[in-house]
């Protein structure tokens, strides 16, 4: 569908993509995910044509288009703003581009309240003003106006940062329906890991102008490729040498020499052991009460581990409470040091 070939971005001295290589699918959610600065964006408005590359290729549908002007991309954008005309009425704003095509006004209406019914605005909406809708209505106001002049692909920059968190995660589902509805390939830019996992069916995390790595959510969550990426999405346990020590002298095939990390719900706590799995002695030193789930602090000695457990109700460890994690050593990332992938704080 979209392919970005050895793309390189320099802002004079400073260069702030190198080679990047992607290959988005048709009909695919895939997204940017990074932390500010890594380059994300930079990509978008380069797809978008915003920015021109000093070396690479983007090309849609077999056609290059890295110089192509950005109004014959057929390339639908959300802003992080939103980018609406506040004082213009919601019909107006999703007419625009239909207008600057020079359609006519039947046809605009018509696809003016088509495209308006399927992102839910009522006709009584399509007459006021953007200044007077809530944040999530602007939203769909967004996305009703990129989507009205039938784009190849949508690219979303960062569209759900200035809602609220409950609102944030309600928009998200309805975007994730609607894109599956429409069916368009949709480019999505963002820094909130949550979001990236439950959106997307491919990721590409980005670290200071390179891709750390390509993959589905469970690949970039589970099968981590680098150190950077390993600390990046989601939260995480880095192995303290002293627990990594005692694992291998329990006859775990781990490196002490690498930095070995694990996942806080791999880790169980006063389980009974499966085989190949092993048991460390701890105790509680703390607890985060979250409903769904309790997460444990546990002191092992050489360090302080996390743990997820998912809440049943009965089961509930107090502080100073003696008790065993049980560890899979399979459940293990590791990396060899000097990567230069860690995340900086």
């Amino acid at each position: 569908m979209i392919k970005l070939n050895d793309i390189v971005v320099k802002f004079g001295d400073f260069t702030a993509l190198h080679d990047i290589n992607i290959h988005v699918k048709e009909g695919e959610f895939f997204t940017f995910l990074g932390p500010s600065g890594c380059g994300k964006t930079t990509t978008l408005r380069t797809i978008t044509g915003f920015i021109e590359p000093v070396k690479g290729s983007v090309v849609m549908k077999e056609r290059d288009i890295t110089h192509v002007p950005i109004e014959n991309r057929n390339i639908g954008i959300v802003f992080q703003s939103y980018a609406l005309f506040p004082t213009m009425t919601v019909y107006d704003n999703i007419a625009f581009g239909l207008k600057i095509k020079k359609m006519k006004k039947t046809e605009i209406d018509r696809k003016v309240r088509e495209i308006a019914r399927k992102v839910d605005l009522t006709d009584e909406q399509l007459a006021k003003a953007v200044s007077q809708l809530s944040g999530g209505q602007q939203q769909r106001v967004a996305i009703a106006r990129a989507l009205v002049t039938d784009p190849a692909i949508i690219c979303m920059d960062e569209p759900l940062s200035n809602l609220d968190a409950k609102l944030r995660v309600q928009l998200r589902n309805e975007l994730k329906k609607m894109q599956k509805d429409f069916g368009i390939t949709t480019i999505y830019v963002t820094h909130d890991q949550e979001e990236a996992l439950t959106l997307s069916d491919r990721i590409a995390v980005f670290n200071k102008g390179y891709i750390e790595q390509i993959g589905t959510p469970n690949e970039v969550y589970n099968f981590s490729k680098t150190e950077f990426v390993c600390n990046f999405i989601g939260d995480i346990n880095r192995l303290s040498n002293g627990v990594v020590k005692k694992l291998a002298q329990s006859g775990a095939k781990v490196n002490p020499e690498y930095h070995n990390y694990i996942r806080l719900e791999r880790l169980h706590v006063n389980t009974q052991a499966k085989p190949g799995q092993l048991l460390l002695d701890g105790v509680v030193e703390s607890r985060e009460y979250y409903g769904l789930y309790i997460k444990y602090y546990i002191n092992l000695g050489s360090q302080v581990i996390k743990v997820i457990e998912k809440n049943d109700g009965v089961r509930i460890y107090e502080e100073g409470q003696k008790i065993q994690v049980v560890l899979d050593p399979a459940d293990i990332m590791a990396y060899p040091p000097g990567e230069g992938n860690e995340v900086e704080e």
